[in-house]
């Protein structure tokens, strides 16, 4: 059982030292965020930061510049957090606009397009337009997170539930397991997110009435 587990780990997380404190970070901030924790955004800098070097080394160029675009991303959203919400108080959870899903969905649509013509006919990818939609539906949820919508959740949900199959479907299994681990916990952070809005609101109704 205990080699079986740490076969598991050693594929999903790698063999290096490097390796599995990127991913035990990984899962760290995800956990944080789902807590409404403002320490996620150091964390997920310092994993990314970690990922760009394990990425770097096994010539995954493409994978390594989307770290540098959640370490930015990350930056953002500490600021945002802090200093995001009216006269630059705390940021509190909120629906996304109308209007903002129109423009991300067309930033998605764009992106999946194009990313996936461009793995389609350039390179040896077996589902590059399910590769590219994974990968525009976890940018569009990023920016979602750092602004700290509420249905940044679900947009990671259902990367995570196409990401599972896809990589059952590549064979890497473990990989796959750890992915249904993020999916776990986004599925956590949306009812725990969720359940903070309504509490904000009662509030903000209470001082309102008061």
């Amino acid at each position: 059982m205990l080699h079986s587990l740490y076969e598991f780990w050693t594929s999903a997380a790698g063999n290096t030292p490097l390796e599995w404190v990127a991913v035990l970070t990984g899962l760290a901030c995800v956990w944080l965020a789902a807590k409404e924790s403002i320490w996620n955004f150091p964390v997920a800098i310092f994993s990314c930061a970690l990922f760009v070097v394990v990425y770097h080394r096994v010539h995954l160029y493409a994978d390594q510049g989307l770290q540098v675009f959640f370490i930015a991303m990350s930056v953002y959203g500490w600021y945002e957090w802090l200093y995001g919400g009216a006269r630059k108080t705390e940021l509190p959870v909120s629906r996304t606009r109308l209007v903002e899903w129109a423009w991300l969905v067309l930033v998605a649509v764009g992106f999946t397009v194009a990313y996936g013509y461009y793995l389609h006919h350039y390179t040896d990818d077996s589902v590059p337009y399910w590769d590219s939609f994974t990968t525009a539906g976890s940018l569009v949820a990023q920016y979602q997170l750092t602004r700290k919508r509420l249905e940044n959740w679900l947009l990671w949900i259902m990367v995570d539930v196409i990401y599972v199959p896809i990589l059952w479907y590549k064979h890497l299994y473990s990989v796959s397991g750890l992915y249904a681990v993020y999916l776990v916990l986004a599925i956590y952070g949306y009812f725990e997110w969720r359940k903070t809005m309504r509490k904000e609101q009662l509030a903000a109704q209470s001082a309102v009435a008061n």
